[in-house]
């Protein structure tokens, strides 16, 4: 079986979603692999993944961490294993089916097929395309989305997704280790050490859908250090060796 690509979802607490979502990756046509980054969740996500292990041993794989650090640690925690057993293509995705699992192949097919260094499935690259989120919410989100544009300069027209395909050779010459930001804040910071570094992002446009089982993990903590963080980092990157 082709080992090209690698879809990293870190999780906590999903224990209601993680085995359906893995079947869903796995059904589909393109050969994916898995990598789950459990943060040693207590309802038990580790242990359904390891079940899981002995029918899908060739294709899905677990890194168990002490305890919850933050998602872009689970990611470059993940990145650097991608990197370390050669994967092509590494994707970030969440596990609670707001990214429908389909559209990897369309991100799969820009990095592979059409060119694109960084492929992003954007909610807000033709409209607002969330589903089942309170008013308030898309504010907030799309709002950010403009106010990152705007400070950075970055023409992403969604720079907090999470649903990503990234070419290795693009998480190789990012300095993983001098990323600043650890919550959602991560994601901006991953695609504007991409953008400074010109490589080619292309957003392609898909359906957002809320979780419809567990708990969503977004809190005023993860809120500030995107909006706060976003001017410390321009400035950083403007005198900073490190970007």
């Amino acid at each position: 079986m082709q080992k090209d690509s690698l879809v990293i979802i870190p999780t906590f607490n999903e224990i209601e979603n993680i085995e359906n979502i893995i079947k869903a990756v796995f059904k589909l046509e393109k050969a994916f692999h898995i990598l789950i980054v459990d943060d040693n969740s207590p309802d038990g996500t580790a242990i359904i993944v390891k079940e899981l292990q002995k029918t899908f041993n060739d294709r899905l794989f677990l890194e168990v961490r002490e305890e919850k650090s933050g998602l872009g640690t689970a990611y470059i925690h993940g990145f650097k294993w991608a990197l370390k057993h050669n994967y092509k293509f590494i994707f970030e995705m969440d596990a609670d089916f707001s990214h429908n699992p389909s559209d990897l192949i369309r991100l799969y097919n820009e990095c592979a097929h059409k060119g694109a260094d960084v492929a992003i499935g954007s909610r807000y690259i033709k409209g607002v395309n969330v589903v089942n989120w309170p008013l308030g919410r898309i504010l907030l989100s799309y709002g950010a989305s403009i106010y990152v544009r705007l400070i950075t300069g970055m023409k992403v027209y969604d720079p907090t997704a999470g649903f990503i395909c990234y070419k290795s050779e693009v998480i190789q010459n990012i300095k993983l280790d001098s990323i600043q930001f650890v919550g959602y804040a991560f994601q901006i910071e991953m695609k504007f050490r991409a953008w400074l570094k010109k490589y080619k992002i292309k957003e392609i446009p898909i359906i957002f859908k809320d979780r419809v089982k567990g708990t969503s993990k977004m809190n005023r903590k993860i809120i500030s250090e995107a909006v706060f963080g976003v001017m410390s980092m321009k400035c950083k990157s403007l005198f900073s060796k490190d970007f």
